[in-house]
């Protein structure tokens, strides 16, 4: 009977996703602004009948920030996790529990990927 290995998540390395409909950038305090622009035939009849904005600016916090610019394709979870703690101490905590959720969100919203982990 073959072993099952489990993969460890704090292993994986996420990567950001190049969209034309999603763009970011660093504003002036620092902080990360998400641009996302809404182009799908739902999109635009809503945008025509209830006037919905084209483009949504999300901004993200200090926290969410600060991993989003370490996010390079190359550092492990675990180091971002490790990175997050020295920069913010125990006000992170629940470390992990906090790393993974964020990381789901921005894997389900189709913001990064895990490298090696494409299907």
């Amino acid at each position: 009977m073959a072993k099952k290995v489990s993969e460890n998540f704090l292993d994986y390395v996420p990567a950001h996703i190049e969209l034309k409909r999603f763009s970011w950038q660093t504003q002036e305090n620092g902080l990360v602004c998400f641009a996302i622009e809404h182009q799908n035939v739902y999109d635009k009849i809503a945008q025509k009948l209830f006037h919905t904005p084209r483009v949504t600016h999300v901004d993200l916090d200090e926290y969410g920030s600060f991993l989003w610019k370490h996010i390079d394709g190359q550092t492990s979870v675990k180091a971002l996790a490790h990175a997050f703690r020295e920069e913010y101490g125990e006000a992170v905590e629940p470390l992990y529990d906090r790393i993974v959720k964020y990381m789901a969100i921005l894997h389900n919203n189709g913001f990064i990927r895990y490298v090696g982990k494409e299907k």
